[in-house]
């Protein structure tokens, strides 16, 4: 691990801090009772997905929006998401006056796409993955003129999630470990070289589906690699990280200690333990952690920090976990 090979500066994470102060909520941290006491060692869960969007997605977005030059925004931005980066940059883009189009899969649920669009940007359908709707953003870039904001791999946007950070280190200054969900890995680059800065020996864990996780698949391959896009109940989660990834992909390899991979069952858990334990409507891409815990996959020591990153999960499916049913979203929509 190196710090300095960081794409970003030394005081990147600060400056983004200053820069979105007045669009973004500073999200708190809570105790967690049930699994302090099943841990051994306080648990600390970030409730992330509180914020504005109802996604830590926002802090990126509007960072990178906000350092728009007024030619950057002249024709607008555009952007590829599974869910929430499309919604967090909507917004941004919304409160900033500029256009925005946000591309998407056929795979991204459609209570997500209905939230873009209820913020005024337009949505194009393109495909079965990301990487198919990203050709439509190439597009866009270049016979429309707009500003790609993509969702993970870009210094302002990793800049604006390590925000978390600097927020996790002021209030639990003593952590030791922090779990925080991996897919393209601007998340977890920017909170990871955040928090290491000034805690170098804290252990970062990434965690993630079994079902298409592109930035494991590359971390075990050594170089980012392409993975099939599968449904999952942590669908903000899928998508591939690009194989000419700039960023991330160097960040997370150097910086992340550990790599936990969920079933889909461990992630219902997950959705189940933070309404049931914790009062917490939440995701599955956001409940990865609180699942990394409760299957005992995640290697803990001292104070723990688990990141819940989202809460744009479709309220019909939230109430058919909660009351113990089994959801593959494999198999939903057969027969």
């Amino acid at each position: 691990m190196n710090l300095h090979s960081s794409p970003l500066a030394a005081d990147a994470f600060i400056k983004a801090r200053h820069r979105i102060a007045g669009s973004v909520l500073r999200t708190p941290v809570v105790p967690s009772q049930s699994l302090t006491q099943m841990c051994g060692s306080p648990v600390h869960l970030k409730l992330e997905h509180l914020q504005t969007t109802g996604s830590f997605k926002l802090r990126g977005a509007t960072n990178a929006v906000l350092s728009l030059d007024d030619d950057s925004r002249r024709n607008g931005v555009v952007g590829v998401s599974t869910g929430n980066h499309g919604r967090g940059l909507a917004f941004a883009a919304k409160q900033a006056g500029i256009g925005c189009i946000i591309c998407m899969s056929r795979l991204v649920p459609q209570n997500k796409v209905d939230g873009i669009q209820a913020l005024g940007a337009e949505v194009r359908i393109v495909g079965t993955s990301q990487d198919e709707a990203q050709v439509e953003v190439d597009r866009l870039v270049a016979d429309a003129g707009m500003t790609l904001i993509p969702p993970f791999d870009h210094a302002d946007v990793i800049a604006g999630q390590g925000t978390v950070g600097l927020e996790i280190l002021e209030d639990v200054p003593e952590v030791e470990t922090v779990l925080v969900p991996l897919s393209g890995g601007g998340l977890i680059s920017g909170v990871a070289a955040a928090v290491k800065a000034a805690k170098p020996d804290v252990r970062i864990t990434g965690v993630s589906m079994e079902r298409g996780a592109a930035m494991a698949a590359s971390l075990d391959a050594g170089n980012p690699v392409q993975v099939p896009e599968l449904p999952t109940l942590a669908d903000s989660l899928g998508g591939g990280i690009g194989l000419d990834n700039q960023y991330t992909f160097r960040l997370t390899r150097d910086l992340v200690d550990q790599t936990v991979l969920l079933s889909e069952a461990e992630i219902a858990d997950g959705i189940r333990h933070a309404y049931l334990n914790e009062r917490q409507v939440v995701e599955g891409s956001g409940a990865v952690c609180l699942a990394a815990i409760l299957a005992e996959k995640a290697e803990l020591s001292g104070p723990v920090v688990a990141l819940l990153t989202g809460c744009n999960i479709d309220m019909t499916m939230h109430r058919r976990i909660i009351c113990g049913e089994t959801v593959d979203p494999i198999h939903e929509g057969e027969g």
